[in-house]
């Protein structure tokens, strides 16, 4: 009887060890199987959400050692033995220059400048606001920040001013560039103040500053792949904004607005740009023309679905967005031009100023009721 009971303690006490090992054995494959799934991106696969295999890893991975490199390079230039050809451009895995990563930002006077020329990039209504007559920023048109390649990226802009321009007849500095933006693009007829930053204004420094810092180890005077737009040959069947209107509702209204209008979010921030209307860019704005506007949504649009439209749908879709009515060209009104004097002076060029849309000529603008947007951030730029 006692050695009965003797053997089923022993039996039961190495039940329980044992249960305890397989407890702790299961533990520790969980927590392998745990970090293999999560280095092996298998729960993003399972969900058909990765790029595979790791593909975005990857190419951010060899970006960062090509800066890296880059950094390197340059810290040893100047000593013996170090020559210029050594140093490379960094370049990510889709062949275009890398910009520094914001974490590469320089600390003190240059590095603060160079901040609030990035918020007043992405943010111009709540950080140039006595200049800004919209409510578009300008990384609507410039994606990812200034960043991204056939988005106009600054990091290839940057180094090609000065630069003669045809729409001014003469050499512009990037300053100069930067206050076009302004008046066109940003509106600034009708912003507080009635115009652009003033010549030399802090706004056109730390914009500069922004740009020049983004082009770190970028050749200067030289035409990058990925710079500006892509160009894109008028179709065969050229462009017709009645089969825009289809494109439009079927791949763009679901961000735009089904009149246009974009969308905003619950501060009353657009989080996606009105494309025309009063809050749009104005008749004189670059992408108003039709070809501009559809190498971008080419390249750029939907929003993270690139490269997804035929040339023919981006011709079509960018003449339906182009046929609308938005604030004036300021040009018109200050050089007291009837829209026809105007359209002939300065619209040479494939858009619809001055034609008669649906029975009513465009080009003569809606006033603007800019949208208080208030910024992400709350950087600011300083009193001068």
């Amino acid at each position: 009887m006692t050695d009965d009971k003797t053997r089923r303690e022993q039996s039961g006490r190495g039940r329980s060890v044992y249960r305890w090992l397989y407890a702790g054995l299961l533990a520790i494959l969980l927590i392998l199987g745990g970090t293999m799934l999560g280095r092996m991106d298998a729960v993003d696969r399972l969900f058909g959400v990765a790029q595979e295999p790791g593909e975005a890893r990857l190419a951010d991975e060899k970006a960062a050692k090509a800066r890296e490199t880059f950094q390197e390079t340059v810290a040893k230039l100047g000593a013996d033995g170090v020559a210029l050809s050594s140093l490379s451009i960094p370049t990510g895995a889709d062949g275009y220059f890398t910009p520094p990563h914001e974490s590469e930002m320089p600390a003190k006077q240059d590095g603060e400048s160079i901040r609030r020329g990035r918020e007043i990039f992405l943010n111009p209504g709540a950080n140039a606001t006595a200049y800004t007559g919209n409510s578009l920023a300008c990384a609507n048109c410039h994606l990812d920040a200034g960043r991204r390649a056939n988005s106009a990226p600054m990091w290839a802009a940057a180094g090609l001013y000065p630069k003669y321009r045809g729409k001014n007849d003469q050499i512009n500095t990037m300053e100069d560039r930067i206050n076009g933006c302004f008046t066109y693009s940003m509106n600034a007829r009708q912003s507080p103040s009635g115009g652009p930053p003033p010549t030399g204004d802090q706004i056109y420094k730390d914009l500069e500053a922004y740009f020049h810092w983004l082009a770190t180890g970028a050749p200067n005077r030289t035409k990058l792949p990925g710079q500006g737009f892509p160009t894109l040959d008028e179709p065969a069947d050229g462009y017709d904004r009645t089969r825009g209107q289809q494109v439009f509702a079927e791949r763009c209204a679901v961000c735009h607005g089904t009149d246009g209008e974009g969308r905003q979010d619950i501060n009353g921030r657009y989080a996606f740009p009105p494309l025309w209307g009063p809050d749009s860019y104005n008749w004189g704005a670059g992408m108003h023309r039709v070809n501009t506007a559809a190498g971008f949504i080419y390249a750029n649009m939907p929003l993270g679905q690139p490269f997804s439209l035929t040339p023919q749908e981006a011709w079509d879709v960018a003449a339906y967005v182009n046929s609308h009515e938005r604030p004036s060209d300021p040009r018109q009104p200050a050089e007291g031009l009837s829209v026809a004097e105007a359209d002939a002076q300065y619209h040479q060029h494939k858009g619809f100023y001055g034609d008669s849309i649906d029975g009513t000529v465009v080009g003569a603008g809606i006033d603007a009721d800019p949208t208080d947007t208030p910024s992400a951030t709350g950087i600011v730029v300083p009193e001068q």
